[in-house]
């Protein structure tokens, strides 16, 4: 038993790496396999289909994302360390796995119906979305309320502080064309922006 969990999470690893690099369509079983080490026929057995392969990335990306996310967005906490802690989950994640939001993307792009189901599986994401709203709404509504923040919808306040997150990775080929950024020099970017980021998206909502 652990040889397989060690076996398929090793597909996995690789899988994840190979679909980052070339996207799900344009990977090939054996050169996941050959990532992994094992031969074709383990990989097939294991998981049958490419198909099911990245449904499996993809639960586990989103298992041990999401579920972060959505907790440090709800918390019991003022929205400013609301804001650090989810900067402080997202990149970190994205400092271990820097390719993922093109992938994520991607896939989301590419099969959008199987992806919400995915994520309905994961989370019951239907049930909790307006409790987390609330919740979310009435931390900046009182935050407005003191003069601290201008008002702001709690929709606007999540998409913004994604996109301030998450663009830099999903359009890194780009930028590193456009700023003659590549390699340590782009990482090194990343990490003063990083470093700064909680302090001015916070800045950015002053009334």
């Amino acid at each position: 038993m652990a040889d397989d969990t060690a076996t398929e999470a090793r597909i996995l690893d690789a899988a994840e790496a190979v679909f980052v690099r070339r996207g799900v369509d344009g990977a090939r079983t054996q050169e996941i396999a050959d990532e992994a080490g094992v031969n074709k026929a383990l990989l097939h057995y294991y998981f049958r289909t490419k198909e099911r392969l990245s449904e499996a990335v993809f639960r586990r990306i989103a298992g041990a994302f999401f579920p972060r996310i959505i907790a440090a967005f709800s918390a019991d906490e003022p929205v400013a360390e609301r804001v650090r802690r989810v900067v402080e989950i997202e990149t970190e994640f994205l400092r271990r796995h820097p390719f993922l939001p093109g992938y994520l993307l991607g896939e989301l792009r590419a099969r959008p119906e199987a992806m919400k189901t995915l994520v309905r599986t994961l989370l019951p994401i239907d049930a909790m979305r307006e409790t987390v709203r609330q919740n979310l709404q009435a931390a900046l509504d009182a935050e407005s309320a003191a003069g601290r923040m201008r008002p702001v919808r709690a929709e606007r306040f999540v998409v913004d502080l994604m996109s301030w997150l998450v663009f830099p990775y999903a359009a890194r080929p780009m930028i590193e064309l456009i700023l003659g950024l590549e390699g340590d020099a782009f990482e090194a970017f990343l990490a003063e922006r990083n470093a700064t980021l909680a302090d001015g998206f916070l800045r950015s909502l002053a009334p």
